[in-house]
């Protein structure tokens, strides 16, 4: 004899073992769409900082002091007057949102990448530094996208602890490393973007910029 409530109980436990797995997938595929969705508003809105282009336009920056300095693309002030250290650089945001630059932080010399470079020397050139390590800009600085503007910055107090590691390179000519952290409009999307600083040979006042690393803070790297 056919045992109906079985049956009936069977198919109902089938039925609904199909409805699970067509939810199952039906949210997996929801949660695919919305993390796809979020990476495209998020590059959307995604800033990179490069350092401008040669042929960009030279810039006149002010700082509070109301010392003057003209920077043109691609090139930075590194400069010491009347006991002030003046720094900036000439930036073009490649992204394709606007970059709010947070703070900057400074090293003297370049990073130890050359051939003769052992392996030690070659991973603690490119260790990401701390967040703890930075210093707040003194007032907010926007970065366009597909366009330029620029950093800036200054030492100012004769016991600050890079002014001395900072005059020795302006006195030699010599290199120093610029980490600059920022993130899009929202504070979101935090980037440390490492710049070398090079003096031009042959001329006392030319710098130029170029950046040679990106590490991501709120998302993993491509690395």
């Amino acid at each position: 004899m056919t045992d109906w409530a079985t049956i009936s109980s069977l198919a109902t436990a089938g039925g609904t073992l199909v409805l699970a797995v067509a939810t199952f997938y039906s949210v997996r595929s929801a949660n695919r769409a919305a993390r796809s969705s979020e990476r495209a508003i998020q590059v959307g809105m995604r800033p990179v900082l490069f350092a401008s282009r040669y042929q960009d336009p030279k810039q006149k920056i002010r700082w509070g002091d109301d010392h003057w300095a003209a920077v043109g693309g691609g090139q930075a002030v590194v400069d010491s007057t009347n006991g002030v250290i003046y720094l900036a650089m000439s930036l073009r945001n490649v992204g394709s949102g606007l970059a709010v630059i947070h703070g900057w932080r400074t090293e003297p010399g370049v990073l130890p990448l050359s051939p003769t470079s052992s392996i030690d020397q070659r991973r603690a050139g490119l260790v990401r530094p701390d967040t703890d390590q930075f210093r707040l800009q003194g007032r907010d600085l926007y970065v366009p996208p597909a366009d330029v503007s620029f950093w800036q910055a200054a030492i100012r107090e004769p016991e600050d602890p890079d002014r001395a590691a900072t005059v020795e390179v302006i006195e030699q000519r010599g290199t120093l490393t610029i980490d600059l952290l920022y993130g899009d409009h929202e504070g979101g999307q935090r980037t440390i973007s490492r710049f070398m600083v090079t003096h031009v040979p042959g001329n006392d006042t030319d710098w130029v910029c170029s950046v040679v690393r990106h590490w991501n803070l709120d998302r993993d790297d491509p690395r």
